[in-house]
């Protein structure tokens, strides 16, 4: 069941990050340059993309018969990244669109998050059964 969530989740988040780059780059450039918002704009959809690939990486560790004890971990792993992107991303592209600088705020949630999700994935590496 998670392999396939992940899996999806991925996919769709891969889909949006590549979108939303694309449309940072060309259709809001002049707006996030004028508000000095291109670097953070162009942060949060690269975090975004790289850990959508973790998330379907994840998806697909979870399909192999060597991680049944490792399930948990996994799970936990694929909740981590997927919570930690839409916050970290969510906030930070929501940042560069409003100027709410509450939401700056909020982004190292995000990034904890993320980093959380790398280090159940190590857990989750040491109980795979060789």
């Amino acid at each position: 069941m998670i392999a396939r969530l992940a899996i999806l989740a991925g996919a769709v988040l891969g889909a949006v990050s590549v979108a939303a780059g694309a449309f940072g780059a060309h259709g809001l450039k002049a707006f996030l340059e004028a508000a000095g918002q291109s670097a953070n704009w162009e942060t949060a959809f690269r975090y975004s993309l790289v850990h959508a690939v973790a998330i379907v990486a994840t998806g697909l560790v979870a399909a192999l018969p060597q991680a049944a004890g490792s399930r948990g971990s996994l799970t936990a792993a694929v909740v981590c990244f997927i919570l930690g992107t839409l916050i970290f991303s969510g906030c930070l592209a929501a940042l560069c669109l409003t100027g709410v600088k509450i939401l700056g705020a909020i982004v190292p949630i995000g990034g904890t998050l993320l980093i959380a999700g790398w280090i159940l994935l190590a857990i989750a590496a040491l109980r795979l059964t060789p």
